[in-house]
Formats: C-alpha cells, structure tokens, sequence
C-alpha cells in the first residue's frame, strides 16, 4: 500500500493538533489583527481555526508544498497560495505576518533567510508585526529525537539524526506500518542564535517587540525549548 503525500498532509494534522499553548498564543493575535499573512502556513490549521472562530478579516496562507495546501483548501474562504516565503509579492497588505510550528527553521541558507525577512516585511503595513518561533539552540533538541518515536493508529513515526553543521540540522522522517517502511522524509532545519536572529531581524528592518523562551511569557534561557518573536515593521 503506498503512502501518499495527501496522506502524509493528513498525518501531520494528527500528529499535531491546533490546541496547544502555541496555538493559544497565535491566535490572540490573530484575532487582533484586521488582515493576516501565514507564512508556510502547511495544511492551515491556523487559519482555518481562525475562520472557524469567526476571524472575517482577510486571511491568506502561502506555502511551497501542494498536497498541504489541497488540505488546506478545505476551508474556501481564506486565499492559498503556493510559493516560498521569499516569492511574496505583496506591498503593505497585512497586519500580521506569522510563521508558526517552527517553520522560520526551514530557511536554512543566509541568503534565504533575507530574501524571504525582506519579501515578509513588504507585506506588512508599517508597524505591521512578524510573530514566529524557533527552538533555541541550547536545548540540543534534535538530541532527542531518535527517541522520539511516535504511533498513531497501525502508523510509527521515527526520526534519525543525519548530521549537525554550523547550526544546521539534517534528519529523516521514516513513517512505517507493521515494521515495512512506507515514507521517508529529509529536510535540514537551521538553529539560529539568539543573537544572530536578532542582528538578521535588525538588518531587514525589523525591530523586536516581544522576544519570550516558552509560551506563557517567559525569559529566554539556557532551559528554553523555543525563541517565540514578535517583531514589528519600523517603516
């Protein structure tokens, strides 16, 4: 039987579920803003939960992934559309940008990294805000990730560590059904310093608001497991 790419959109909803201290965080400020930019939005889960609480403003959701966004497109009235953050063409359009579930961590190259932080704050109207989140660093996450195996239903996610250099982490995600491998995944996800973060945000034009180690708040430590940023558009 083979594992599809629409299943694999499917099995990531499952795997995780908009309800957790993230979303909460997310849609606070989602619903404080008139027209809101997802980007990597996946399968959409924040913007059709915002849809579903009742959010009429503008929502739009851009993701490179097609079998994600045929999900996502589930919910008809929010507009997707399919390319990388650093292909947005929009000018002073939104309120919000955000990029949540760790999705910053995908733009691994320098070179990305400003492209798409530029192509983020022309969407945004000035004083527009950029909320996203990345794991720190220091909590060495991916060290635990072989362990990190997880079961739904006859279906075992597994993760292997192939290599970590100048802060880029490269794994696969292996999906499998009675021991017989059905899908494996690749991607490599960058690990940025706080500092280095900051210096990137700075140079686009961005200026941090907000800059917390968990979802309630608090400081960013040698403990934290995430950087959670709110940054604001200074033009």
């Amino acid at each position: 039987m083979t594992f599809t790419d629409a299943d694999s959109a499917a099995l990531y909803d499952r795997l995780n579920p908009w309800n957790g201290p993230d979303a909460a965080f997310y849609d606070r400020l989602v619903d404080d803003a008139g027209a809101v930019l997802d980007v990597g939005c996946g399968t959409g889960q924040l913007l059709r939960s915002a849809r579903g609480r009742g959010h009429t403003g503008r929502l739009v959701g851009l993701d490179p992934d097609a079998p994600s966004l045929d999900r996502a497109r589930l919910e008809g009235t929010v507009e997707w559309v399919r390319a990388r953050a650093d292909e947005a063409r929009w000018e002073a359009e939104f309120d919000l940008a955000v990029m949540s579930s760790n999705a910053f961590q995908c733009l691994v190259t320098d070179d990305d990294l400003r492209a798409s932080l530029a192509a983020v704050r022309r969407a945004l109207k000035p004083g527009g805000r950029f909320a996203f989140d990345t794991r720190y660093p220091g909590a060495r996450e991916w060290e635990r990730w072989p362990e990190a195996e997880i079961a739904v239903d006859d279906l075992v996610v597994s993760y292997d560590v192939e290599s970590v250099a100048d802060g880029v982490v490269t794994f696969t995600e292996s999906t499998s059904r009675d021991g017989a491998v059905l899908r494996v995944d690749r991607a490599s996800l960058r690990f940025l310093e706080v500092g280095e973060l900051n210096d990137l945000l700075r140079q686009a034009g961005f200026s941090v608001q907000h800059q917390f180690g968990d979802w309630h708040g608090g400081p960013v430590t040698l403990r934290s497991g995430s950087v959670v940023t709110v940054a604001l558009n200074r033009l």
